[in-house]
């Protein structure tokens, strides 16, 4: 959380309409470098001035129902402190470079209707007891 001083600084350097959005998407004012964009469009950024440790960097969604999963790996290592350069200034992280990667975003469709979910063909060996109870005479 940010105090007041933190917030209206950061509202004249990032502007009304930014300031909204943050406020909107991550519930906190942050102003930083634009170190770079992904292909899915998300925004990442950096500042080492004012930001707590291990704070210094975020990023900002392109889409607001954003999940983890919409990250390229190379800016997740970036993200999370794996790496110290970004993806765009490091040639082995940049994307298209290894054939095994994805052409396209596949996204994490857990808690979804699309998502997996097992069955069993085999028969149980236990069926629930289900109580009959005789008529009273």
């Amino acid at each position: 959380m940010s105090t007041i001083l933190r917030t209206l600084r950061n509202l004249r350097r990032i502007g009304i309409k930014d300031y909204g959005h943050q406020m909107q998407n991550i519930g906190d004012t942050k102003a930083g470098t634009l170190i770079g964009v992904d292909r899915f469009g998300n925004k990442f950024f950096e500042n080492l001035e004012e930001e707590l440790p291990l704070r210094t960097r975020w990023v900002d969604y392109k889409e607001s129902e954003f999940d983890a999963a919409q990250i390229e790996p190379g800016w997740h290592a970036w993200i999370a402190y794996m790496v110290d350069q970004p993806p765009t200034a490091d040639k082995i992280m940049q994307t298209g470079l290894r054939p095994w990667e994805l052409s396209e975003h596949r996204p994490n469709l857990t808690l979804s209707r699309a998502a997996f979910k097992t069955y069993n063909t085999v028969k149980p060996k236990y069926s629930a007891w289900d109580p009959v109870a005789a008529p009273r005479n």
